[in-house]
């Protein structure tokens, strides 16, 4: 009896210990919130570094105020450096219509610094570097820009977080630092919180108006990345919109460094061709 006595005694001491312990120190997932520089890295890398490289063919319609589309149809090449979030490469390959086809636009993407752009034009056979200054207009005609393709540098901006919905969002406004050499006043950026990525963007103008909103449409998880498959731009000014659709994605192919070099401006290597 004095046995059974003590074992229930133990036994009563080591339930009430532990009772202590889930109540008086915080669990493990619990953790500490993200800081928003954070959040911001984290989204920056969902949305451009899925994989060490990737290709993509994306279609491309553009609708203007009077409802006349335009198509494009290019093929995407992008490769990393190590680590990531650091510097990349990228390769836009025009496939058609006829009026472009053959047009390449290339990007060495740099952190710190002005990124470096080149386009080929196959009818002039002239390539033309892009101006630092002109990475905010339109991306062959449509209502996408040529920052858009590689994405904007996390240092141009001050970033604020507005709103942390408990499940789903983030929402995150960011300042230009350099007010003069962009078009809009601020911009917010809703993300989602389970897989960092970017699902919404709206701008405001210089006059605090919406004028610019950029969303991904849908969503797929391809070899294991959450992948934007189709997106819209709209400019809200002019009353036109651009949607992307993408297909035959795929990462980690091997893309050699050699091919984002201006040779192959006029020489298109096979991996954009097909």
């Amino acid at each position: 009896m004095e046995l059974n006595m003590k074992l229930k005694t133990g036994l009563f001491l080591l339930l009430s210990l532990m009772l202590a312990v889930l109540f008086l120190v915080p669990p493990a997932a619990a953790e500490k919130p993200l800081d928003v520089e954070e959040i911001v890295r984290r989204a920056n890398l969902a949305a451009y570094y899925a994989g060490d490289d990737g290709r993509a063919r994306v279609k491309m319609v553009i609708t203007d105020n009077q409802g006349r589309k335009r198509r494009r149809e290019f093929v995407i090449l992008r490769r990393d450096e190590k680590p990531d979030g650091g510097e990349q490469e990228f390769y836009v390959y025009f496939r058609r219509p006829s009026d472009v086809k053959g047009m390449v636009f290339m990007v060495h993407k740099h952190i710190g610094r002005d990124d470096d752009r080149w386009l080929y034009l196959p009818a002039l056979d002239l390539v033309k570097r892009i101006a630092a200054s002109d990475k905010r207009t339109s991306f062959v005609g449509s209502d996408f820009y040529y920052e858009d393709v590689s994405g904007r540098g996390l240092d141009e901006d001050t970033h604020k977080l507005l709103k942390s919905d408990n499940e789903k969002l983030y929402l995150v406004e960011c300042l230009p630092k350099d007010p003069a050499s962009v078009e809009f006043s601020s911009y917010k950026v809703w993300i989602d919180k389970k897989t960092f990525m970017p699902i919404k963007a709206e701008y405001l103008d210089k006059e605090g108006q919406l004028y610019r909103r950029v969303e991904a449409l849908e969503i797929k998880t391809i070899q294991g990345y959450p992948t934007v498959v189709k997106s819209r731009v709209e400019n809200l000014a002019a009353g036109s919109n651009t949607v992307s659709e993408f297909s035959r994605i795929k990462y980690n192919i091997g893309l050699e460094s050699d091919i984002f070099t201006e040779r192959y401006l006029r020489r298109p290597p096979r991996q954009a061709r097909r």
